[in-house]
């Protein structure tokens, strides 16, 4: 049979680690996956991995990556004191995925961060976070629904003459909702592609035109994404496929 020639999409995983009644393991929402296949590209998983060497072989193998979304970045490693409200990853998790940015940021890899996977790409160009919107944002609207009664929804307002503006056709959009942080200042290799109506920082994007790095506050790949959403990781993968792959890598098809 033919063979085919598909962009490899890396994935990291959260990890929950060993408690009294389980053993540690990984976890990663199925969307993610589905995405990721949905518009043509094959999903490869990465594991906690805590050397350069480690990380550098798997990403020889990928030729763009989506950083998940997880718990809480750790405010400490921010030079913030701790709040009763965040919920930290584990530390392995944090550690690996500091390091994994990284990289990705050394090797322009086309890339698109979601939730937590926005915030730490954003401090790892200079850019802080809000820890808790409540009480350091006090007038903003609702960004979860705390009663977990339904999907929290709200509208966001695309910057003009952003990436993000383009992918999405222009004007306002509503996405999903469900943080309590936020990005307080961009970084440095950053602008600005989306905002809430209260100013809440919704979405960033890299400032270099030739780089696809891309960060939404929302989950586009969860059960509560809008129709709209598919078009990003559509466009993602045409911005893979435009910065080319990195060499052929046909995946036999079973017949």
């Amino acid at each position: 049979m033919p063979q085919a020639l598909r962009p490899v999409i890396g994935l990291n995983f959260d990890f929950l680690p060993a408690g009294k009644t389980h053993g540690a393991f990984y976890r990663l929402g199925a969307g993610y996956a589905d995405a990721v296949l949905a518009v043509g590209g094959m999903p490869l998983f990465l594991p906690l991995l805590n050397k350069d060497s480690d990380l550098n072989l798997l990403l020889d193998q990928v030729d763009g990556f989506i950083l998940t979304d997880g718990l809480d970045l750790d405010p400490r490693r921010q030079g913030q004191p701790m709040h009763h409200s965040v919920r930290p990853m584990p530390q392995r998790r944090e550690d690996t995925d500091r390091a994994l940015v990284r990289l990705l940021f050394h090797r322009q890899i086309p890339l698109l961060a979601i939730g937590a996977g926005m915030h730490l790409a954003n401090v790892a160009c200079g850019g802080t976070l809000f820890i808790h919107l409540p009480e350091e944002m006090p007038r903003a609207m609702p960004h979860c629904d705390p009663s977990c009664n339904g999907p929290h929804r709200h509208a966001v307002l695309l910057q003009a003459g952003t990436r993000l503006d383009e992918i999405y056709g222009g004007g306002e959009i509503r996405v999903n909702s469900n943080h309590h942080q936020a990005v307080r200042t961009v970084g440095s290799r950053f602008r600005v592609a989306a905002v809430a109506p209260d100013g809440v920082i919704e979405a960033i994007e890299s400032t270099d035109p030739h780089w696809f790095c891309v960060g939404v506050q929302w989950q586009p790949a969860c059960e509560t994404a809008s129709a709209l959403d598919m078009q990003l990781f559509e466009c993602f993968l045409q911005a893979v496929v435009r910065a080319g792959l990195r060499q052929p890598r046909p995946l036999a098809l079973a017949g």
